[in-house]
């Protein structure tokens, strides 16, 4: 080599060091810590200002929402309610504190010393996010909460970075047990079930305070994955993985001292129940939880108020006796039904209620063939009359008012009237002569007898001798309502409207010696927030004990002697009355044992509910009168519902027999000539169908060995027939006008 190239070489040597120097120049320890220490500054410093930015927000729509739970009076659910979300709140003290381990033995073993964050996880989560990989975990119980409290579920960095902030601020804001408790109702557990109330029910059918610590631990477990993880449709991996899940929470447990060593030993594998299909409107329940909302209004918890959700609404239905009422029905009617093959099949409506007359609550309800296809409940509407089942309204009037015959009578259960057909009454200024059934004259006849016959002519002398005025105060009192509720001696067959539920009350009163009974379907509101205590009906006496216990013996006769025998069996003892309005457009059987009072309705509705028509031909069986479908749906529902039957029996005092003095010799020759008259309702116009027999009928020629007084025909022109209703013995009669009673 020259010098020449040496001198080259040793530049080049020259300028590579002084290169060197210059980078190691810039590159100093001090400069790389400097530089360090201001990029944590600066980001130090963001989220200084990211902290300062972000503040905790308004819960989210769905974290507040709540599902409605209504249950049977034993605390089963009977339907659940709300806008998508099945959700209750609970407080944290409603959780067993081993259930509260097990929570955060699975999901965050440092939660109650960490400061609701978990750097590490977080940016493992962010780093994930960025790259493309999607949301990995890591958060904490306090981060988990915060997402699904107050933010979304949005795989975000702006996101995660709100969680990280906010999960710091709700650390230094409110206690641990506020945000477990508030992860705990919020996180969503599988099978629809949001929160532990719902998710308890789901999976264990039980409340969260009844929860056992491996029940918690599988529900803790679920959170990781609840698809996966719920056994019902989780592959062999799955149940694989939730087994081990469990098994990790329960050693968390034992590691921090929450569960020792030989507890978890003891413990085994939580299986849960098989999933059921959510409970909704469809049959008897929409009608249950219409009835109770009603009811709930009373009370003061407006729909708003309901619709805000987080309400358990525990009804009074005995889910036993709802079920038995429901089979009855089924059996005995709805079986025998064409509804898609005949038309008057298709109109036919059943409703019932049933009353504990000792304390008013409706222990069952029937509505209608189903809630989805017919929402009017045919229990409690009130656009029908209640026919012949008012008669014994207006008996309990004339005891309760002393009332008396035209003679001068005392009215009792031996007094004995003209049962003439088309007889008119005596002592009205508003004309009335009514028809009984297939026009049969009874002559002399006593009222327990007349009861038993449901004899039309006994019953408008008997509304004019107390005046309808006092008759319809009675019946007021008793709970019948002021709904088209003339005073006119053709309101004696129950021309007025009412629904099953309002004469199970009035039956009720009688069957509880007189003392009112107000039917009521609530038994108890609870709210998290707020609990509302149904008011108590008042308890106030009707009518005197003697009243109502001679109605109740007059009721009896009807049972065990008259229009109401399909009714009677030797298992229970029983009162009751039947009742058919005009056209037979609604039949009714209202009865009660010692135990249980249930009033049984069928009606017959056309076009879509906006037409009254007749039932006549319902199941090929002629006239459905009271005594028919009716009174063999009440046994069997009573039968059912007592168990089997009940050696229960009436415990009546002071049943007033009436006044027996010789009587003159009545006509029982209805008069035809036509005369002016009371213009008669809609519901009174005859039918022209069959007619069905009476069972106790002496004969208008053969007078009762009793001597009876008999309230005289009046001495002016008779009247022209009127319409009226009568009641008779199940089964075809052929002849006979046809106008309708039972």
């Amino acid at each position: 080599m020259g010098r020449a190239d040496a001198r080259r070489a040793q530049a080049q040597e020259s300028r590579r060091a002084a290169k060197s120097g210059g980078i190691r120049r810039l590159f100093t320890w001090k400069k790389l810590l400097g530089t360090f220490f201001g990029i944590v500054l600066l980001g130090m410093g963001a989220f200084g200002a990211l902290y300062l930015y972000v503040d905790v927000p308004a819960a989210n729509a769905m974290a507040e929402r709540q599902s409605n739970v209504y249950k049977y009076s034993d605390g089963t659910v009977l339907a659940r309610t709300g806008k998508g979300v099945n959700r209750q709140i609970v407080d944290l003290d409603e959780v067993p504190k081993k259930v509260q381990h097990a929570f955060v033995a699975a999901e965050n073993k440092t939660f109650y010393k960490d400061q609701g964050v978990d750097l590490k996880g977080t940016t493992r989560a962010l780093l994930s996010t960025v790259s493309g990989k999607g949301k990995q975990g890591g958060s904490t119980i306090t981060q988990q909460y915060v997402k699904n409290y107050y933010l979304t579920h949005d795989p975000t960095v702006s996101r995660k970075l709100k969680e990280l902030v906010i999960s710091l601020k709700i650390d230094q804001q409110k206690s641990k047990d506020e945000i477990l408790a508030g992860y705990i109702n919020t996180a969503y557990y599988g099978r629809g079930a949001s929160g532990i109330q719902a998710a308890a029910q789901a999976y264990y059918g039980v409340d969260a305070k009844d929860l056992n610590v491996s029940q918690g631990a599988y529900l803790a477990s679920l959170l990781q994955a609840p698809s996966q993880y719920d056994w019902n449709s989780a592959t062999p991996t799955g149940k694989k993985l939730v087994k081990e899940r469990w098994a990790y929470t329960l050693r968390n447990m034992v590691e921090m001292d929450w569960l020792t060593e030989s507890e978890k030993a003891k413990l085994k594998f939580a299986y849960p129940q098989k999933p059921k299909p959510a409970a909704g409107m469809e049959g008897q329940t929409g009608y249950l939880v219409e009835a109770a909302n009603k009811e709930l209004e009373k009370q003061g918890v407006t729909e708003e108020d309901r619709e805000a959700g987080g309400w358990t609404f525990t009804l009074t239905v005995d889910k036993k006796r709802q079920q038995a009422l429901e089979k009855a029905v089924d059996d005995q009617l709805e079986s025998k039904l064409d509804r898609e093959g005949s038309k008057v099949d298709a109109t036919v409506q059943a409703g019932a209620t049933s009353v504990d007359p000792k304390t008013g609550k409706v222990v069952a309800l029937y509505g209608g063939e189903d809630y989805i296809k017919h929402y009017i409940s045919n229990a409690t509407r009130q656009d029908y009359q209640p026919a012949s089942t008012f008669k014994p309204l207006v008996l309990a009037s004339a005891l309760e008012n002393e009332s008396t015959t035209q003679d001068g009578s005392l009215i009792g259960l031996n007094t004995v009237y003209d049962g003439t057909s088309k007889r008119p009454v005596v002592g009205s200024d508003t004309p009335f002569s009514p028809q009984n059934e297939d026009d049969r004259s009874y002559g002399p006849i006593s009222v327990q007898k007349a009861m038993n016959s449901s004899v039309n002519s006994v019953f408008a002398q008997m509304i004019v001798d107390v005046t309808p005025s006092a008759a319809k105060q009675t019946a007021l009192d008793l709970g019948v309502p002021d709904k088209n509720f003339p005073e006119r001696p053709a309101v004696s067959l129950g021309t007025m409207n009412a629904s099953t539920w309002d004469m199970a009350g009035a039956y009720a009163t009688l069957d509880n010696h007189g003392r009112k009974v107000t039917p009521h379907i609530l038994q108890s509101a609870e709210h998290r927030d707020r609990t509302v205590n149904p008011e108590k009906p008042k308890r106030e006496q009707a009518i005197s004990r003697a009243s109502a216990d001679t109605v109740t013996k007059a009721l009896t006769g009807v049972v065990d002697a008259g229009s109401g025998s399909a009714a009677n069996t030797s298992a229970y003892d029983a009162a009751g009355k039947t009742g058919t309005s005009e056209d037979n457009k609604s039949a009714w059987f209202a009865g009660y044992t010692p135990e249980l009072t249930t009033v049984v309705a069928l009606f017959g509705e056309g076009d879509g509910g906006r037409k009254q028509v007749s039932l006549t031909g319902t199941a090929n069986s002629g006239r459905a009168n009271g005594g028919g479908f009716p009174a063999r749906i009440w046994a069997d529902y009573t039968l059912g519902a007592l168990g089997g039957g009940s050696g229960k029996t009436f415990d009546l005092q002071d049943v007033e027999r009436g006044e027996v003095p010789a009587p003159p010799t009545p006509s029982d020759t209805p008069s035809e000539e036509p005369t002016e008259s009371e213009e008669p309702t809609p519901s009174d116009t005859p039918s022209e169908t069959p007619s069905e027999t009476p069972s106790e009928s002496p004969s208008s020629s053969a007078p009762p060995t009793d001597s009876p007084t008999v309230t005289p025909p009046p001495t002016s022109p008779e009247l022209p027939p009127q319409p009226g209703e009568d009641d008779g013995q199940p089964g075809e009669r052929p002849g006979g006008n046809g106008l309708l009673g039972q």
